[in-house]
């Protein structure tokens, strides 16, 4: 019999890690040591720098409407990207991608069409949902939606049943530009590794880290969390990890991740304080 594989299979990397050498760094103005807050800004930011240059824009989300974001948004809870796609095929071959007919659909054509994406009954009644908010409280417009103060509409779009965190910031990043960090399962694990969060730090906590250490900005926010998903489904995968070939190999912390858990001492002081 095969011995169990470990819950974390990570590559025993001892590089270069940029929050540790930064931590070092003095301010140009010879003022000595710089804001260990700003560190982790710019240790984030140089994550992105080099995701970015390695792997190229993700070109993500894609979809060719605002309402195709939204739909795509819900369709993938629970399941893989392909089978959601597959949905939204669906869903165009009838027609339904159009704000107008899709009001119009019976339950059971929605149904129907989305089955592909599993959870068909639970995930048509979100839509209805959001769609019957919308008609109330929108008068039926996505602009109007968008327009609305976007925490205030962030608190009422939590409300509707069936939405949770990551799929409304998933609507309002993608659909509506507005800069909500998608702090999804692939950004917690990449963090916790690399020492930034805790392995056990939720979903809210780690997005206000992140909302602390990055500028507020919808497009930076847009490719950032798209690079973080490849990293995660290419090699940071939940069970088995290639540092090796993973661009962000060369910042993992000191210690082998497989043997410690906690966060890096350079980085403690951000666990302690934010998560």
């Amino acid at each position: 019999m095969a011995a169990k594989q470990p819950e974390v299979a990570v590559a025993a990397v001892f590089a270069r890690p940029f929050l540790h050498s930064a931590m070092s760094t003095t301010h140009p103005g010879g003022s000595g040591l710089l804001p260990q807050s700003q560190e982790v800004g710019k240790a984030l930011r140089h994550y992105y720098d080099v995701l970015f240059e390695r792997l190229g824009p993700q070109q993500w989300w894609p979809a060719r409407t605002r309402l195709e974001v939204i739909l795509g948004a819900i369709l993938a809870q629970n399941t893989a990207w392909r089978n959601a796609a597959l949905a939204l095929r669906r869903l165009r071959k009838a027609g339904l991608l159009r704000l107008s007919r899709l009001q119009q659909a019976s339950r059971s054509e929605l149904e129907a069409c989305i089955r592909p994406a599993g959870f068909y009954r639970q995930k048509a009644l979100t839509v209805r949902s959001f769609l019957s908010w919308l008609a109330r409280t929108c008068q039926g417009s996505l602009a109007r939606l968008f327009s609305r103060p976007p925490a205030a509409l962030r608190r009422e779009l939590l409300r509707i049943r069936g939405l949770g965190p990551e799929t409304v910031d998933a609507i309002l990043l993608y659909a509506g530009r507005h800069p909500f960090f998608v702090a999804d399962a692939y950004t917690r694990r990449i963090l916790a590794r690399h020492g930034l969060v805790r392995a056990t730090a939720g979903y809210a906590a780690v997005q206000d880290f992140l909302h602390r250490h990055l500028v507020a900005d919808q497009a930076l926010f847009n490719e950032y969390h798209a690079l973080l998903v490849a990293v995660g489904k290419r090699f940071c995968q939940r069970r088995r990890a290639d540092c090796q070939a993973c661009p962000l190999g060369d910042f993992l912390p000191r210690v082998p991740l497989a043997e410690e858990r906690r966060p890096s001492p350079a980085a403690a002081w951000a666990v302690t304080e934010a998560v």
